[in-house]
């Protein structure tokens, strides 16, 4: 019985591949809010998969199957590859800087998962921006439309250079400095994404401030965590 709960568990954590999937197949065809629906789905099966991963206690009944490496396939595929396609398709750009925003995401996010040690030496952040291209693509393209060209380049290669810089980004689910605050405002973050998208193209004024509020919180955190002493360096 407990194999069968361990492998129901990696199971789920596949099914955020399954709903990556779904969201490429809508940004093929134009469907941008469903797109992003599937995207939000898998976001919150990559959240709450390691808890059914601890419960299971997968690592001890299943010690040759990796979870982690589960993870990083689906990861890759979800906060880089998929948002980098959905933002090559959805935003207003002329050819070559789309590109070049395109290609920084990607290759960014593919040398971030080569670096050693991407969480903090107390498990409690990221070091660097994390791979979620998937949230900043869901900024412009839900949250902020219409933003000039030159705003556009400037805020995806700030994004791809915070991947390589000590800043410290707090893991929600981990506990860490303000940590009820950081979920509320994670809980907050999540509905105003479901709201901005189920009102596209039309912009909702209070679910795009909840939206920012948020994002300033999460802002504030990583400048108070990495100057404040938040964590220490990579684990090594």
């Amino acid at each position: 019985m407990s194999k069968i709960a361990a492998w129901s568990v990696h199971v789920f954590t596949a099914t955020g591949l399954l709903a990556a999937f779904m969201g490429l197949l809508a940004v093929s065809a134009g469907e941008y809010r469903l797109a992003m629906l599937w995207i939000l789905i898998s976001l919150v099966i990559d959240g709450v998969d390691g808890t059914f991963a601890r419960l299971a206690r997968v690592e001890e009944v299943l010690p040759r199957v990796s979870g982690k490496q589960i993870d990083y396939v689906i990861d890759f595929f979800s906060y880089a590859i998929l948002p980098a396609y959905f933002f090559y398709a959805a935003i207003d750009l002329a050819y070559w800087p789309r590109l070049l925003c395109t290609f920084a995401m990607l290759l960014s996010g593919a040398l971030y998962y080569g670096l050693e040690g991407m969480v903090s030496a107390d498990g409690k952040h990221f070091v660097g921006f994390p791979v979620m291209w998937n949230m900043v693509v869901y900024l412009l393209v839900f949250v902020t439309p219409g933003l000039p060209g030159w705003a556009l380049v400037g805020i995806v290669l700030a994004f791809a250079l915070m991947h390589f810089l000590p800043i410290l980004f707090a893991y929600p689910s981990r506990g860490g400095r303000w940590w009820v605050a950081t979920l509320l405002a994670t809980v907050a973050f999540i509905s105003s994404a479901v709201f901005n998208v189920w009102y596209y193209p039309e912009p909702s004024p209070l679910w795009r401030a909840v939206c920012g509020v948020s994002v300033a919180y999460y802002a504030l955190l990583a400048a108070v965590d990495t100057f404040g002493g938040g964590g220490g360096a990579r684990v090594q």
